[in-house]
């Protein structure tokens, strides 16, 4: 709850006139907790994590000839049955884990000092933040990924996320119980080194959670914003880990390719790739799971 009574009194405290933007931050926060305002990260997960999916869904449906030029495995389809089951055990292991954990973790929050007060942080202030935020998830996330291919954490438990060898935006949080607690740390580890602002912090949480969706979405759409990030991963990326599963022992970073390139965990998925834009005449766009051909080219067997 911010400390001022009015918005005069916020200004002379800062000592200058609030912005747009604080000035909205003020009327929405003035009267509500850290704690309440902490919790509405649980709206904004369960928001994404239901309306993203629904969006390439919709795609799907409306423009099945524009989906289909960008589905990454045509020949799979996932109906809208099994996209509701996965979403319905999502949402089960949602409220039943994440959202408990959620709401009594705000101490955590309190401790390392994220700040709901004004000032707002400038725009480079949240940039700079979030970039440090997606490195960290990026690289933590790499090996604990890795480690979840070992062969026991893979046939006991990492083995639920990969029962959709095409994925779908639904399946994003489709996994074991024990890898939502582990994958999470990766999340909390970036505002803990690097503490920041409430509206920071739930952007980060929003904006991870876009990353995932789309990464298992399916689809490579040529209006992605990936494409504008340089070594970023993207859906094609994280689609051929999920094609191979525990056989491939690569594709393990979640943002960037940096990682899997320095620790040799993609020379598989760069060789075949490279085999089929020969094929295709160096297509820079070429997939490797194009609806069979990946699979009978390059003598990997489909699972």
């Amino acid at each position: 709850m911010l400390p001022y009574s009015s918005l005069q009194e916020a200004e002379t405290a800062i000592g200058r006139s609030l912005t747009t933007a604080e000035t909205l931050w003020f009327k929405y926060s003035a009267n509500k907790s850290d704690y309440v305002l902490y919790c509405h990260n649980i709206p904004l997960i369960f928001f994404l994590t239901t309306f993203l999916p629904l969006v390439y869904v919709v795609i799907e449906y409306l423009f099945p000839d524009y989906a289909a030029s960008y589905k990454i495995q045509p020949k799979i389809k996932v109906s809208l049955y099994d996209n509701f089951k996965v979403y319905l055990g999502v949402m089960r292991t949602f409220i039943l884990l994440v959202v408990p954990i959620l709401l009594a973790s705000h101490p955590s929050i309190q401790m390392i000092g994220i700040r709901t007060s004004l000032p707002l942080p400038s725009l480079m202030e949240i940039a700079s933040q979030l970039l440090v935020y997606f490195l960290i998830e990026d690289y933590t996330n790499y090996w604990i990924h890795r480690f979840f291919h070992c062969k026991w954490m893979y046939e006991n438990i990492h083995v639920v996320h990969h029962e959709f060898t095409a994925p779908t935006g639904f399946a994003t949080q489709h996994a074991h119980w024990i890898e939502i607690l582990v994958f999470g740390i990766p999340s909390f580890l970036g505002p803990s080194i690097a503490p920041g602002h409430m509206v920071t912090f739930l952007l980060w949480l929003a904006l991870r959670q876009f990353e995932a969706v789309e990464n298992h979405s399916g689809y490579d759409f040529p209006w992605t914003y990936k494409k504008l990030i340089p070594f970023s991963a993207g859906a094609e990326y994280h689609d051929y880990h999920h094609y191979v599963g525990e056989k491939s022992q690569s594709n393990f970073a979640p943002i960037f390719t940096y990682c899997d390139y320095l620790y040799g965990t993609d020379k598989g998925y760069r060789y075949r790739k490279k085999l089929l834009q020969l094929k295709d005449g160096s297509k820079s766009d070429v997939r490797l799971q194009n609806g069979g051909t990946y699979a009978y080219e390059t003598g990997v067997k489909k699972e």
